[in-house]
């Protein structure tokens, strides 16, 4: 898998022939399963095969149990210098509910390492769960804040069709989420974030000054990406495609020399809905005058209309030209953009 992933980085550098590398991602499952050495051939490969800016941001996604001190220790002599840790909660009745591996001591003990050894880390928090109570989020909060990471994550638990968890609350084992809880959940953690100094630049996302993800960032700002692997997206603004996710036919296709991706060519309605449903989530909004110059007055005209009525209920604000979504309205962003797409 390494070697085919080598070589889909090689067999694919024209498409990023005239651009500089600014962040490189190791997600799309547990990266930190993967050896230094085998890290190190896949980051060597990316240096010689495409231009890199001086100082890339370079991420890798780890979960609290694969992170031993050892391997910490490895990672920081890498060119990796950010963190993403799957903590989720430090409750072990959550982390259980959630099928989580790890226990809460090990995620404290995972931070307490880490943080000795990166300044750029970035954790992830659910909020929603049923059952977590007010107090057991706002500890979630505080022992996140105790460890000084730099960057949150935070997200709604869903609950996603033909899973567990929706048979589970079908069937009574666990309560329903509950969307008042969750709301006071999230109201709570902007409160307490801003408190100690975050800036919530995404709905999702809460960042010291100089610590925003400039990777997910590149993302809700519309740039080209390309994704290496089985079942990794790529986007280039005009198209979206995605790679096989199984592995063996991804191996095959590799050895072949073909690259196993289907490409959708997006229409200007497309182009128009993925840039308000990712500009609605920030703090970036929705540009009028972006629209005007990409899409043209009829979108604007279309963005003005659909936006009238969300003015009006307060979950938006327009200002100098900027659709941004209030306090009220960031819990709803998902509806709102749905609202403004073009169908």
């Amino acid at each position: 898998m390494i070697s085919a992933i080598q070589k889909e980085l090689i067999l694919r550098t024209s498409e990023l022939a005239d651009t500089t590398i600014e962040t490189i991602y190791f997600g799309g499952g547990t990266p930190s399963m993967l050896s230094f050495d085998e890290i190190e051939a896949i980051l060597e490969t990316v240096y010689e095969n495409y231009s890199i800016t001086e100082n890339p941001e370079i991420t890798l996604e780890a979960n609290p149990d694969d992170l031993t001190e050892a391997k910490i220790k490895e990672f920081a002599t890498s060119k990796i210098n950010r963190l993403s840790i799957g903590i989720q909660s430090f409750f072990d009745a959550h982390l259980q509910f959630m099928n989580r591996a790890h226990a809460g001591n090990e995620a404290k003990k995972c931070l307490e390492i880490a943080t000795r050894y990166f300044d750029n880390i970035t954790i992830d928090l659910m909020y929603g769960i049923p059952n977590m109570t007010l107090a057991e989020w706002k500890e979630n909060l505080e022992i996140a804040f105790s460890f000084k990471v730099n960057h949150i994550s935070s997200y709604i638990l869903t609950v996603e069709p033909k899973t567990a968890l929706e048979k589970f609350i079908r069937q009574g084992t666990y309560p329903a989420i509950s969307e008042s809880e969750s709301w006071a959940h999230f109201t709570m953690l902007v409160e307490e974030t801003e408190k100690q100094g975050y800036i919530q630049y995404e709905i999702s996302s809460f960042g010291k000054p100089g610590y925003f993800s400039k990777h997910n960032s590149s993302y809700w700002k519309g740039a080209t990406y390309i994704g290496i692997g089985p079942g990794a997206h790529s986007f280039d603004k005009t198209s979206r495609s995605w790679n096989i996710s199984n592995n063996p036919l991804y191996l095959k296709s590799i050895a072949k020399n073909i690259v196993p991706i289907t490409k959708e060519i997006l229409s200007i309605d497309d182009q128009y809905n993925e840039y308000v449903m990712t500009g609605v989530r920030t703090i970036w909004g929705i540009s009028l005058t972006y629209i005007q110059q990409e899409f043209g007055d009829e979108y604007v005209q279309y963005t003005l209309k659909v936006a009238q009525s969300h003015l009006r209920e307060k979950t938006i604000q327009l200002e100098e030209n900027i659709i941004r979504t209030t306090q009220k309205g960031q819990f709803l962003c998902d509806g709102i953009a749905a609202d403004f797409f073009r169908v």
